[in-house]
């Protein structure tokens, strides 16, 4: 087995928060710290190539999350590597496998009691070298390049679970043009949904259904129609969609059930929408009547990132098309703040 040492790495250089808040200062900075040397027997050496940012990593750093983070610490929770060291009790992976951390490194089958996030509850992975755990790791499609790679243990995870449960022919209200949203439109075309698209812009909705044109894609501006859970009911004949990708929270979740069919699935994904539940008295008895299942999707277990690049390797799905932009590691920061700002449609990846 080759050690750390061997392979003659014993630093690396990792981006953690400065946890300013104040607009305009940055809001990473790049350090140069020492790896957790020597490797334990279980554990293995990641030489990382590609890190994607989510929205999650710019809320947390500009102190929006609703969680309690680490202080100062290292963001990112997207990344592909390879192996490049090994302890000499890790069993089934091996120098040069190309793999990734799970989002969640307690949350191996789906039934554990704990959680630990990374760049929330530990250190996440925006570094040129990562130690971890052999079981937290999971082997990723060997088809696709680092930086498509790279989308899946977070944005992609997550779109795999919130879309569990979804038939062929089935309808599907996927809202925004974030990293999770346009995986999810790339499975849910892939698994024949039908999808409708909700954003604030119409230039991003224009940009998706053009990218996107067969079979055409139903576009919703939430931004300039209040009401826009009654255009969704239009498109579906009265009926409701069959799933809803839920992306705002408290300023969208009653009216994304209104819009969702009785016995449809809601699932509840990101928490964009800042405001206030006013309409919270009427959640529980549209919940009931329309018998909604509401689930809380935290990303997945390890399991469910190895059961998306199983599907992914059948498949062989690409998403070199929602890739918004790629930049340096030396950029990181005015990646994060152009996320921040809501520029993007799709992911943004940092090669390394």
């Amino acid at each position: 087995m080759m050690s750390a040492d061997n392979a003659g790495i014993t630093t690396r250089r990792a981006y953690r928060r400065t946890d300013d808040y104040t607009p305009g200062t940055p809001k990473v900075e790049v350090v140069t710290e020492p790896l957790p040397l020597p490797l334990a027997a279980t554990k293995v050496l990641v030489k990382v190539h590609a890190v994607a940012l989510n929205y999650r990593d710019a809320n947390i750093s500009n102190g929006g999350n609703p969680w309690p983070v680490t202080p100062h610490g290292i963001i990112g929770n997207d990344a592909a590597g390879e192996i490049i060291a090994v302890g000499d009790q890790v069993r089934f992976l091996k120098i040069g496998d190309r793999v990734a951390p799970n989002t969640d490194t307690e949350n191996l089958t789906g039934r554990e009691p704990t959680r630990s996030w990374l760049a929330a509850d530990e250190d996440g992975v925006l570094a040129d070298f990562l130690v971890y755990e052999e079981k937290v790791c999971g082997k990723l499609p060997t088809y696709l390049d680092y930086i498509q790679a790279s989308i899946i243990p977070c944005a992609g995870v997550t779109a795999w679970s919130a879309l569990k449960g979804a038939v062929i022919g089935q309808s599907v209200l996927i809202q925004g043009t974030g990293g999770v949203a346009m995986f999810a439109l790339k499975l849910a075309r892939a698994i024949g949904l039908n999808v409708l698209l909700s954003s604030s812009s119409d230039q991003k909705l224009k940009a998706v259904c053009e990218q996107f044109p067969e079979p055409p894609i139903a576009a919703v501006n939430y931004a300039k129609n209040p009401d826009w859970h009654e255009e969704v009911l239009r498109h579906t004949d009265g009926v409701g969609v069959d799933m809803v990708l839920e992306n705002g929270g408290p300023g969208t979740l009653l009216k994304s059930m209104k819009c969702t069919r009785r016995g449809g699935i809601v699932s509840q994904v990101g928490y964009l929408d800042r405001q206030k539940f006013d309409d919270a008295q009427e959640i529980l008895p549209t919940l009931i009547d329309r018998r909604i299942v509401l689930r809380g999707i935290n990303a997945g277990s390890k399991m469910d990132m190895d059961d998306l690049c199983s599907a992914l390797t059948a498949t062989q799905i690409k998403f070199d098309d929602i890739i918004d932009s790629t930049w340096t590691f030396d950029n990181a920061d005015e990646a994060l703040q152009y996320l921040w700002e809501g520029k993007h449609v799709g992911k943004l990846v940092i090669q390394i």
